[in-house]
């Protein structure tokens, strides 16, 4: 799985947003001058998020955006998913009819596990996660970057 700057730049959004979790919206310009994400990307990135269900908008003068759920709720694995698609690394592990070789290839197994793994890993770290670390690296003087 390679992770594109829509994935990289959305759980930015979504690490800034926990930071302020429970506050009220937060501003499409806040939010990109915080996480250094171009206001235009940012933009669509959390209309993509909004419609994924992870975060709330309000329009007008007060309005911005917000977590629909707390952030250790938040997993990186259904963020990458709905950013970036299936996390298999090649077409024939989400769709066995994609193989040329009709059950006969010897690396569907690897892919599967390569899956597996970045499943499991992703599944293990939360938005809060992130930005409990991104607070630690801004008191010690760097910035975490994801």
């Amino acid at each position: 799985m390679k992770v594109s700057t829509k994935g990289d730049y959305g759980v930015r959004a979504l690490v800034e947003l926990a930071h302020r979790y429970g506050q009220g919206p937060v501003q499409s310009a806040t939010i990109a001058s915080r996480q250094e994400i171009p206001e235009p990307y940012l933009d669509q990135l959390l209309t993509t998020l909004r419609r994924a269900g992870f975060i709330r908008s309000v329009r007008g003068p007060q309005g911005g955006h917000a977590l629909i759920n707390e952030p250790h709720k938040v997993r990186m694995s259904d963020v990458m998913v709905a950013l970036e698609g299936s996390l298999a690394p090649s077409a024939c592990v989400d769709d066995p009819d994609a193989c040329k070789k009709e059950g006969g290839c010897v690396q569907r197994e690897v892919w599967e596990r390569v899956r597996d793994a970045t499943q499991e890993i992703l599944d293990s770290v939360s938005i809060a996660d992130l930005a409990e670390k991104e607070r630690e690296n801004s008191h010690n003087g760097g910035r975490y970057h994801i």
